[in-house]
């Protein structure tokens, strides 16, 4: 299993969001670059950077952040704003490594499976699914859809994805422990690997997530906050 650190980027900082919203934000750095070479430093081999401003505005106001994180890691994969064509060049030219599509890929199901398919994108397209209530959520989580984790999981099914990605919202920099049900269910059904995402708190919830089967689990707030130490995190997964 691979240890994601995450540095969510709003207005050039490293932040996190309690519960995807907004109006509530916490600061945790200036320099997103230095936090990604104390990543590196703790032996992470993948950086998960969401670009918080374009998952909302579908505008990439964070570049020369995300271009600075990408001269110091080996491998990172960014989510947020990725929607068109166009906006898939643009986050390719900053030099990352994958492609995590979320909303798009929830809007325009024809679309995202024809970006999936294409030969020089095979491997590197993450489907994001992030999930409130049972259901999905859109647009920086702040639109709520009727479909179900479970039904976008069928459709992918037949696309070489590298991974998917699945956040229960509601626990999502609370610190209380991810989805393991729902995750399990979706490490069973999904014929993808799935990375956990959303309230690990403890080295604990990552040997869980190593216990159901998860190709990797994110890690935000709870590095922030002093609760996990990165190189241990990494020394389990890779246990």
């Amino acid at each position: 299993m691979e240890i994601f650190p995450a540095i969510d980027l709003r207005d050039g900082k490293v932040v996190r969001l309690s519960q995807g919203d907004y109006a509530r934000q916490s600061v945790y750095a200036a320099d997103p670059a230095g936090v990604a070479g104390e990543f590196v430093s703790a032996g992470a081999g993948w950086i998960h950077v969401v670009d918080l401003d374009a998952a909302r505005s579908g505008r990439r106001t964070n570049a020369d952040a995300i271009r600075s994180i990408c001269r110091t890691a080996a491998r990172v994969q960014l989510g947020g704003g990725i929607r068109d064509d166009e906006a898939v060049a643009a986050a390719l030219e900053l030099g990352v490594s994958r492609l995590i599509v979320g909303s798009a890929a929830v809007k325009d199901w024809a679309w995202f499976e024809g970006l999936a398919r294409r030969d020089e994108l095979v491997g590197r397209i993450v489907l994001g699914l992030d999930a409130r209530g049972g259901k999905l959520a859109v647009h920086g989580w702040m639109e709520q859809t009727d479909l179900t984790v479970a039904e976008i999981a069928r459709r992918a099914k037949s696309l070489r994805l590298a991974a998917i990605v699945y956040t229960d919202i509601e626990r999502d920099g609370m610190l209380t422990g991810p989805d393991l049900d729902g995750t399990a269910e979706l490490v069973e059904t999904a014929g993808t690997p799935v990375i956990a995402s959303g309230g690990i708190s403890s080295l604990d919830d990552i040997a869980r997530c190593k216990e159901i089967g998860c190709a990797g689990a994110i890690v935000g707030r709870a590095y922030y906050e002093g609760r996990i130490n990165i190189e241990d995190a990494c020394n389990l997964a890779r246990a």
